[in-house]
């Protein structure tokens, strides 16, 4: 079997781990030949690929980022690749594609096989939102750095008696403001699921320094909002992949609560130091399962589908199945997080 593997969306402590994964598993287990294509789908429609062996994924199993490289693809490219999967399939020689990404390579990875290019999926997001998988490889390693961040600046807030607003990533799922915050012993949690009162968080901040604690940590997730009048906030324009630009909820909301406290309120903006770096044991573990089972599912002929965390188990679920919705924090782990601010 030939195997062509590419990674694209925004980059992900771990990608590295699946493409070795595959590769061991495909050449030392079956035999294979694998080949990965550079920058996404976009070395797949133009016919940028490499051999991948056991000497080119040596070494790249705590490496962040990705050795073939990633992107966005426009959809009217996407649609040209679907058009001509069948001929791209022929022109490579390989059997089945793995793609490894998000909600939008995810995506891509159906409409290509609705088109009938064979594709076994690999989930990929340190949002952690995609559906129908219990956990994704890179979303422990953001955790952490964000929970270290939060450990950091508790230190530098106390110190200074500020007011420290720290943004995380999550455009429409706040698992990482959620688990960070929760991990860090933030004082607030701001999240896209359910709209904030900054008049909630002056309140805290104040009954905070009444008791003599002259200093707190909120933890806001990029895609967080206000509550409808509740402070001035636009929403972004979309851009050309159908994405919201987000507009700094945490300089925003930073600069609201200095303006009603009185008191001053600084803004840190982790952006995308979450995603590079070197992944966590668990994440390299989760991510080597990933890829291992994309090669079996693929020799199986289990196409259309994705590799999924089940509980402790790798199953394979339907790739229309993880694309329906987003995985949102739901009502009762937020009523968990509030508990203990």
């Amino acid at each position: 079997m030939r195997i062509g593997v590419l990674t694209a969306g925004g980059d992900c402590p771990g990608l590295n781990a699946v493409i070795r994964s595959v590769v061991h598993r495909a050449v030392v287990g079956h035999g294979d030949e694998v080949i990965g294509f550079e920058d996404g789908f976009k070395g797949l429609l133009d016919g940028r690929h490499r051999k991948l062996d056991l000497e080119a994924v040596s070494g790249i199993l705590a490496r962040g980022g990705t050795i073939l490289g990633s992107s966005r693809l426009e959809r009217a490219r996407l649609r040209e690749a679907c058009e001509s999967s069948k001929e791209l399939a022929r022109e490579y020689g390989i059997d089945v594609l793995i793609p490894i990404g998000g909600e939008g390579t995810l995506t891509a990875a159906r409409m290509l096989s609705d088109a009938g290019l064979p594709v076994v999926g690999v989930p990929k997001t340190i949002d952690n939102d995609i559906s129908s998988t219990d956990r994704t490889f890179g979303f422990d390693t953001a955790v952490g750095v964000a929970t270290e961040a939060i450990d950091r600046l508790k230190t530098t807030a106390e110190s200074h008696q500020r007011v420290m607003v720290v943004e995380v990533m999550g455009r429409h799922a706040g698992w990482i403001a959620l688990e960070s915050g929760m991990a860090g012993g933030a004082h607030g949690i701001c999240l896209p699921e359910r709209a904030f009162d900054p008049a909630d968080l002056v309140k805290m901040v104040e009954e905070r320094f009444a008791r003599g604690k002259k200093f707190a940590v909120i933890c806001v997730a990029e895609g967080a909002h206000p509550a409808e009048g509740t402070m001035d906030y636009e929403k972004g324009a979309i851009d050309q992949f159908g994405h919201e630009r987000f507009q700094g909820i945490g300089t925003a909301l930073a600069h609201e609560l200095e303006k009603r406290l009185g008191k001053e309120a600084r803004s840190i903006i982790l952006g995308h130091v979450q995603r590079g770096g070197t992944p966590t044991a668990y994440d390299r573990v989760l991510a080597t399962r990933f890829g291992w089972h994309a090669v079996e599912a693929a020799h199986r002929g289990e196409f259309g589908k994705m590799t999924a965390l089940k509980g402790t188990d790798i199953r394979m679920v339907p790739l229309a199945d993880a694309i329906t919705e987003l995985k949102r924090v739901p009502e009762d782990r937020m009523d968990e997080a509030e508990s203990v601010f």
